[in-house]
């Protein structure tokens, strides 16, 4: 919390420095949804404020929204952020997560404000379309082993595979004692097949390799819940189009 209106006199691409997000209290209150700028500042002259526990007076003061907690007689307040959703096609080497110390991990690849969470796994070694996002109800519902979306995957194996194994992965294999569900399987030469899943055990196409006898060499996503990767480059981020974010709404 900063007490003054000056803000941050650093300059863009000073090294180590945080650029400042901090905005006038009454403005926080008013994208929180509590009040007009012009009643906030009314709460704020009533002593009705408080900032990191601390009753706050001045109109000058300015608040982090990320870092700085707010309360309105006692009631907690925060700004609503506008749901983000971001697809990324994930490279070889990063773990799917907000947070792997001694591990690159996704989010540093997509550089947004807004703090967004990935959904479900796509493993380490594996590469292809990953869906971050902000929206509570979205990663819920796509995430949650309960929720049937397809996931359709490109598998190349170490070796030669057999039209056996692929019908075998099709109509499903035991791991840890328990049947895998139905698969789409489709050939695309000797060593290469599409699987589409309807389920998301952990690590569950190289298990289902493994369980053949044969070992994956490369794992690649390239559709989920009725998104495609595309042309999109590996390592590369967009956000979700319109119609595409209308489509995961419409998810029961």
């Amino acid at each position: 919390m900063s007490s003054t209106d000056s803000g941050n006199t650093g300059k863009p691409g000073d090294t180590g420095e945080k650029a400042d997000q901090t905005i006038r209290l009454q403005k926080f209150l008013a994208k929180a949804g509590v009040c007009s700028r012009r009643e906030g500042e009314r709460l704020i002259a009533a002593g009705r404020v408080r900032v990191n526990g601390s009753v706050v007076r001045e109109m000058g003061t300015r608040v982090d929204p990320e870092a700085d907690r707010v309360e309105v007689d006692g009631r907690p307040i925060a700004v609503k952020e506008k749901p983000v959703y971001i697809l990324l096609n994930k490279p070889k080497g990063y773990i799917s997560s907000c947070r792997h110390e001694g591990e690159p991990i996704v989010v540093e690849l997509v550089p947004v404000r807004e703090r967004v969470f990935p959904v479900g796994r796509l493993d380490k070694d594996s590469t292809g379309l990953l869906l971050l996002t902000n929206d509570g109800r979205i990663h819920h519902r796509l995430a949650h082993p309960s929720f049937d979306h397809e996931k359709e995957y490109v598998v190349e194996t170490r070796h030669e595979i057999s039209d056996a194994a692929l019908k075998q992965m099709a109509g499903g294999i035991e791991i840890d004692g328990k049947q895998t569900r139905p698969a789409e399987v489709r050939r695309e030469s000797k060593n290469r097949f599409r699987i589409i899943l309807r389920e998301g055990r952990k690590r569950q196409i190289r298990r289902m390799v493994d369980a053949v006898e044969n070992e994956v060499k490369s794992l690649h996503r390239v559709r989920m819940a009725g998104l495609s990767i595309g042309s999109l480059p590996e390592g590369k981020w967009r956000y979700l189009k319109e119609r595409e974010v209308q489509s995961l709404a419409a998810i029961k």
